[in-house]
């Protein structure tokens, strides 16, 4: 069998990965260098934010995917040699006004998920924090990986794959059908390359609309800007979430601040205003990283989808055609889970979560 993926981000790569493993042919298209759009641009917390707020859907994949990450992290550095850097420090947030719904939530949890600390807890975990927060709410399990890191060693296992072949800086174009069926043959590029297969998968993130317009499919850009603190050990423990924003410890010190939600259709390009304001909240949260330069500034496109429900599965109006995209914020942590049941709908096994909410035929109107 061979499939052809167009989208060679986490989810691509990861399908990529998989389907490999299971002896498929695997060719990974991408319009530029694999793991360089959002997956790369993204924080690497494993969780969505504020994970009570979210719908079923999105908490079932999200719920699998943890569960499953620090083995899969262990697969990958040893089939790579690179390190993705999976760190469990737990996450805290702060002045949370509906702690009260978060803490039912945690209740459905077993072992529980989330506690409400108090101030002395809370400064004991970040001695640096601002002053004058009385409370806060703990998340223990949660982990953040350095998704660049995890991109690499995806990418390298890849090229040593001999089932696998990647196809770079060449943007997919458009699909030939056999005859006037729903059944399509190939794809073809920009570049003039015609790539036949058995079955076509797109990952496409925030393009996936634009590829596939016929389809139905509500996947549009949000962009997010991020910022990074040339900053030392011990400033920030923890990931520490307030108002929607973050800080997020590398292990080398550094710390990651993000994220804005922007509505801009394409454009990527960073501004002096979303830098100042990501940086004055990250500096309010912890003082000490006004000491310290800000070394990146960067942005990425988002798959913004309803409720950030992400598509997965077959397109309608195709027969061998699918698609595994609209993942919104949490790419990175559902990833696992959307690859294993958009591999368990390829190969007919037992998928590790309900199909149905997913089902792009399902959700088109």
């Amino acid at each position: 069998m061979k499939v052809v993926i167009i989208g060679g981000g986490v989810m691509g790569m990861m399908q990529a990965r998989e389907l490999s493993q299971r002896g498929w042919e695997v060719v990974l298209v991408d319009k530029g260098i694999c793991g360089g759009e959002a997956s790369w641009a993204g924080g690497g917390i494993i969780s969505p934010l504020y994970p009570w707020r979210y719908s079923d859907p999105v908490t079932a994949l999200a719920s699998w995917s943890q569960g499953y990450y620090p083995n899969l992290i262990q697969c990958l550095e040893a089939e790579s040699g690179v390190d993705p850097e999976i760190t469990r420090h737990g996450l805290l947030m702060l002045e949370v006004k509906d702690r009260e719904q978060a803490l039912l939530w945690s209740e459905t949890r077993q072992p529980a998920w989330l506690e409400q600390i108090p101030a002395t807890a809370l400064y004991e975990y970040e001695p640096l924090l601002r002053p004058g927060v009385a409370e806060a709410l703990w998340m223990p399990h949660i982990c953040s990986i350095r998704n660049p890191r995890l991109l690499r060693a995806l990418r390298m296992i890849l090229e040593h794959e001999p089932l696998v072949t990647i196809v770079e800086e060449n943007a997919f174009a458009g699909m030939e059908r056999e005859g006037e069926s729903e059944r399509v043959t190939a794809i073809t590029t920009v570049k003039d390359r015609r790539i036949e297969a058995d079955r076509f998968i797109f990952c496409s993130g925030a393009w996936t609309s634009s590829l596939l317009p016929e389809a139905g499919l509500k996947v549009a850009p949000v962009k997010g800007q991020m910022i990074l603190f040339d900053a030392v050990p011990g400033i920030v423990n923890r990931i520490v979430l307030n108002q929607g924003r973050y800080v997020i410890p590398r292990r080398d010190g550094r710390i990651v601040a993000g994220s804005t939600l922007e509505y801009t259709e394409f454009d990527k390009s960073t501004t002096a205003e979303a830098k100042e304001t990501l940086a004055d909240l990250a500096i309010d949260m912890f003082p000490r990283l006004a000491e310290y330069p800000i070394s990146h500034h960067w942005s990425g496109l988002r798959p913004g989808s309803p409720a950030g429900v992400p598509y997965i599965g077959l397109v309608p109006g195709y027969r061998n055609v699918y698609v595994n995209a609209g993942h919104f914020r949490n790419g990175l942590v559902l990833a696992p889970a959307s690859v294993r049941l958009m591999s368990s709908i390829l190969c007919g096994d037992k998928p590790p979560v309900n199909p149905g909410p997913y089902d792009p035929g399902a959700r088109v109107i």
